[in-house]
């Protein structure tokens, strides 16, 4: 009796805690916060100690004494900087360039540090720096040599070196230009093959092998910078979907200088080169070269003093190649590890340097997500994983035969890892729907050393997180989806709550339904507002295997739309959800699909806000599109069919669109050619307008953002 009343009691004392929880509101998920530790880390090249960005210093963290210091202040290197002109022309870099502002020498004694433009090398040691170049045009994507004896440079679009102790700067290309780009990647390479540079140093220091891109048939979007007191053409090269890709090509080019050594790799005109990476031996460079729809990849290996190539490794899929990171080479020179999906999941497999398969490390209904280290002296392999559940990642080790696999993490949830260079530790950023990232320094075997990062529950203390509930689907054919629900504040049952459905569900990036602590609150907004969310990762979505994302081939929007529905049949068997008073709410392949659905199932919802849709295939980029969609010219119907701009007169619920007038990625002229066509069939919206360059709304603008959409729900959903 006396265990029931302290668990009643306790149970009250909970509840009394939780309700004096403020709301989440607009203004606190859009107020500024200080959120300590959570920058992306790189670790010495002993894995000892890691460095990081925060608010402006380069710290450093000791694992075995747990100390941390401040190495540098960058105001301090800003002020010595030389300032670009004022009219420097606007850069349309893609946001997956990968530049680092800082990286270790090999020795682990220096740091390279790249601040306002200009180089500073920091000396570990004394805490000093010098100062490497002072110009007032920027040096891009600087890396140094692994001896430190250079350090490589972009300059406008032709690479440099400097050799450090002389101070000597070599021009390694000369005919660099705005349509010839040397170690440089245009905007679709990085966004949708997600490949971060185009240059690589070779593991003796004496060369580098550079991608180099003539962009000179990619046509020319005409962004316009509207802001102005007079308006600025801004062009931005974007080839959409058919339209020509650009022209690639590897060269190999001395540090010091002198001709460029082009690899042989056949025919590229209609190809992509998707990465680069050079054989220990310093001999030879591997190359994976795909067909333009990405059905066919190549694994070429190419002799750099010859330039002759030869495919190691060649795989086809019915539908398309994924491209991945998992081709790493070891360091004997004679296997690499290879990541594959042609089982329908993606699984590791090793591989001598000459093709032979000689072991698959990973099999299973389940995938592999990343591979966080090789340790070849202890024979080991470190990846994440969705083998406990497709809404996890979690931390396994296998051996390079493929036994003794184990899972290291074991906490649930979402585990993302950064290795040491030697394998010794790792940090482990861990975080749930329930709670938010922390970071544990972890030994190789899974032992937790140190924790590195508390979470920060600044908005957890104030604020009433309302919990997300998981839930599986069961569609007709049998196939299992996975859902996420929030029931809204003073949730009442045998009471009906209006839905806000939350959707994505494209392909590569689509998984939403995970257990991570998620970067944005807004639907707890929307939650504290009296609707329910729901949220479905339909077929086609990521994180589920090829198997499952490939369904939509050649024919993007009907089956998402379908599992769509299996979820809202589900979600009104609860009882609780009416489902006569819904709105829908995507943004990217979430817009498109807002707009897909409410075109081709009008009545299903009542409202919807579609933020930067695509309209119709043919706007998009070529990559990303003739992957799933082939080629217009070859799927012209399907094209059509797909597009929320074709049906724009089948439109009868009410529908706000959302867009940035300079949005890189998807181009305005989506949104502006569906307002034509809605006019044309006379049928009402409402548009909302942003200035920004760039695919989402950022900073400032965010509360007008949330209040807007928030304010239209009210209005047309309730």
């Amino acid at each position: 009796m006396h265990r029931i009343t302290a668990l009643v009691l306790a149970a009250l004392f909970g509840l009394a805690a939780y309700a004096q929880n403020e709301p989440v509101t607009i203004e606190a998920i859009t107020a500024e916060r200080t959120v300590t530790g959570f920058k992306p880390i790189q670790w010495a090249p002993d894995g000892k100690r890691f460095a990081w960005l925060e608010k402006k210093q380069l710290r450093l963290y000791h694992v075995a004494t747990r100390e941390e210091k401040v190495l540098v202040n960058l105001a301090d290197l800003e002020s010595k900087a030389v300032k670009p002109p004022a009219t420097e022309p606007f850069d349309w870099k893609n946001r997956h360039v990968a530049e680092q502002s800082f990286s270790w020498s090999d020795t682990g004694s220096e740091i390279l540090i790249s601040s306002s433009g200009d180089l500073f090398l920091l000396h570990l040691e004394t805490g000093k720096w010098d100062q490497l170049t002072a110009t007032a045009e920027a040096e891009r994507d600087a890396k140094l040599s692994p001896d430190g004896r250079f350090v490589a440079f972009r300059r406008g679009h032709d690479l440099y070196t400097l050799e450090i102790a002389a101070g000597k700067t070599v021009r390694l290309t000369s005919d660099g230009s705005e349509t010839l780009m040397n170690g440089e990647l245009d905007w679709v390479y990085p966004e949708e093959l997600e490949i971060g540079t185009a240059y690589w140093w070779s593991p003796d220091s004496r060369q580098i092998a550079y991608l180099q891109l003539d962009v000179g048939r990619e046509p020319v979007f005409p962004q316009a910078d509207l802001v102005s007191v007079r308006a600025r053409f801004e062009p931005e090269r974007y080839p959409n979907a058919g339209d020509p890709n650009a022209d690639a090509r590897v060269g190999i080019v001395s540090a010091n200088g002198g001709p460029t050594r082009w690899m042989d790799l056949g025919e590229t005109r209609d190809n992509l080169l998707a990465r680069v990476a050079w054989l220990p031996d310093s001999r030879a460079v591997a190359v994976e070269r795909l067909n333009r729809v990405q059905s066919r990849l190549d694994l070429l290996i190419a002799n750099t003093a010859t330039g002759a190539a030869r495919v190691a490794l060649h795989e086809e899929d019915p539908y398309w190649i994924n491209v991945n990171d998992d081709f790493l080479l070891l360091k004997d020179g004679k296997r690499f590890l290879w990541g594959s999906e042609r089982d329908g999941f993606h699984h590791l497999y090793l591989y001598s340097i000459e093709g032979k398969r000689l072991s698959q490390l990973t099999r299973g209904e389940w995938g592999v997500d990343t591979v966080a280290g090789v340790d070849e002296a202890a024979g080991k392999v470190y990846f994440t994983s969705t083998e406990q559940s497709p809404l996890e990642r979690q931390l396994y080790a296998v051996r390079l035969d493929g036994a003794e696999r184990r899972r290291l993490s074991a906490e649930p949830g979402t585990h993302v890892i950064s290795m040491s260079p030697d394998r010794a530790y790792y940090l482990d950023t861990v975080s749930s729907r329930s709670s938010p990232p922390r970071r544990i320094i972890h030994r190789n075997d899974g032992a937790e050393t140190a924790v590195f990062r508390n979470a920060d529950r600044s908005l957890t203390g104030e604020y009433e997180i309302l919990p997300t509930e998981f839930h599986k689907v069961k569609a007709q054919d049998g196939a299992l989806l996975y859902a996420r629900l929030i029931k809204p504040a003073g949730f009442t049952q045998g009471k009906k709550y209006p839905v806000i459905v939350f959707i994505y569900g494209g392909p590569r990036v689509g998984q939403d339904v995970v257990d991570a602590w998620p970067e944005r609150q807004w639907d707890q907004v929307l939650a504290q507002h009296g609707f329910i969310i729901w949220q479905l990762d339909n077929r086609g979505t990521w994180g589920r295997g090829h198997r499952w994302e490939s369904v939509i081939f050649h024919n993007l929007g009907a089956h998402e739309l379908e599992d769509q529905k299996e979820g809202i049949r589900y979600l009104q068997s609860l009882g609780f959800a009416d489902t006569s008073r819904m709105g829908i709410y995507g943004w990217s392949y979430g817009g498109y699909m807002t707009l897909y659905t409410l075109t081709h199932a009008p009545g299903l919802f009542r409202a919807g806000i579609a933020g930067a849709p695509v309209t119709h295939w043919r706007n998009y980029d070529t990559i990303y599109t003739e992957r799933y969609m082939g080629l217009p010219e070859e799927n012209a119907s399907a094209y059509e069919s797909a597009s929320a701009l074709t049906h724009a007169a089948d439109l009868r619920d009410k529908l706000l669109i959302i867009h940035n007038l300079e949005d890189d990625n998807v181009h305005f002229q989506n949104t502006m050619q569906f307002v034509d066509a809605l006019e044309r069939a006379r049928r009402p919206f409402e548009l909302m307008l942003y200035p920004q360059k760039e695919h989402g709304v950022t900073g400032a603008l965010r509360r007008h953002l949330y209040e807007t959409m928030v304010d239209f729900f009210e209005k047309n959903v309730k």
